[in-house]
């Protein structure tokens, strides 16, 4: 596939037996295949219209990728057969639903550290554009209650000492937010929340709204976007690090909290799930993550404040409770995105089939 791709990045023809070629390949895995709806009857429609944008595409997809994601040459051309098989097909997908739809789509996005979320977020919109459809992000993040607020839900619970679990949020902004969007007429403004984690020396506050209108799509997304409360009786027995009296009470309490959610939740219309072939690499890339900021002569946290950090996230939200379902039950997630601990996508599959 990859002689094929950057042979066809050059700008030219594919030939018949290039084409056939191709074709089955996207029939070889079937799991994707059917994540993208593609079928021996609609697999050529399916590899023109990606070949038309891939080409298209292809003579910005370098450059706009190294000003906006960091990236070398070098990693923009091992990435051209992710960019072949899931950021095209998906971004057509949003596409094509959208037009049915006949109104704003929103997406759900549920990915913690290193997943990619940045990554995919940034390349949606930009092949969402060049098919002319205009994309809102906006992160849960946004959504934080403002420093003020928050101080006051620190003394009332010392135990939310961090941002991000359920019950941090102003869920009845978000639900107002996603509500504007959906039936917004054209022309018409929407004040889109967004959040500084850089004020207050770190703790983080609301700033000035986005104002924007036409939005065709909007990408929603967050570490536990779309995540649903289970049964309390769980943390009985729950996995580490939810091992005293204590931590059971704080797990089964954001669990509660997590409720208030379920209705910003059904504002979606589809959700996509990205994780980790090991929900432990986050700590890891989480390392990785303060490593490069220190680099970059910025401040960052020790490792023992990083294991912290993430141990305080697994009790509130352990991703083998509240994650793993998502990925194995059908009718909660369309689909998800496997990702290797090199944070590429290595499989994409509908939970359940």
């Amino acid at each position: 596939m990859r002689s094929l791709l950057h042979q066809w990045a050059t700008g030219a023809a594919a030939t018949a037996s290039e084409r056939q070629q191709m074709a089955e390949l996207m029939l070889a895995d079937t799991e994707r295949a059917a994540v993208f709806g593609i079928t021996p009857d609609t697999v050529d429609e399916s590899l023109d219209r990606r070949l038309h944008l891939f080409q298209t595409l292809c003579p910005q997809f370098a450059p706009f990728c190294i000003q906006r994601l960091g990236w070398t040459e070098a990693i923009a051309a091992e990435r051209l057969e992710t960019f072949w098989n899931l950021w095209l097909p998906l971004a057509i997908q949003l596409a094509d639903e959208r037009a049915a739809m006949g109104r704003p789509l929103i997406q759900g996005i549920l990915g913690g550290q290193g997943t990619g979320k940045t990554t995919l977020t940034v390349l949606l919109t930009w092949i969402l554009a060049a098919l002319g459809y205009r994309v809102c992000g906006i992160s849960i993040d946004d959504l934080y209650k403002t420093y003020s607020e928050r101080q006051q839900l620190q003394q009332f619970d010392p135990r939310l000492r961090w941002r991000g679990p359920p019950g941090t949020h102003d869920v009845t902004l978000g639900l107002s937010v996603l509500k504007q969007l959906r039936a917004a007429e054209p022309g018409q403004p929407i004040a889109i929340p967004r959040f500084d984690k850089s004020l207050w020396n770190g703790a983080g506050d609301r700033t000035m709204p986005e104002q924007v209108s036409n939005i065709d799509i909007v990408l929603f997304e967050g570490w536990f976007v779309g995540a649903r409360p289970v049964d309390p009786s769980v943390f009985d027995h729950a996995p580490e690090p939810i091992i005293t009296k204590r931590d059971r009470q704080f797990a089964r309490d954001i669990n509660e909290a997590l409720r208030d959610y379920l209705p910003l939740w059904e504002q979606l219309d589809r959700l996509m799930v990205l994780a980790p072939v090991d929900y432990r690499l986050s700590q890891e890339w989480r390392r990785q993550a303060e490593q490069q900021m220190k680099a970059s002569g910025k401040t960052g946290m020790s490792d023992a404040e990083i294991d912290e950090f993430v141990i305080y996230f697994w009790r509130s939200l352990h991703p083998d409770l509240f994650i793993a379902p998502l990925c194995q039950q059908p009718g909660y997630a369309d689909f998800v995105i496997e990702i290797d601990a090199s944070h590429a996508p290595s499989r994409l599959y509908c939970p359940g089939r």
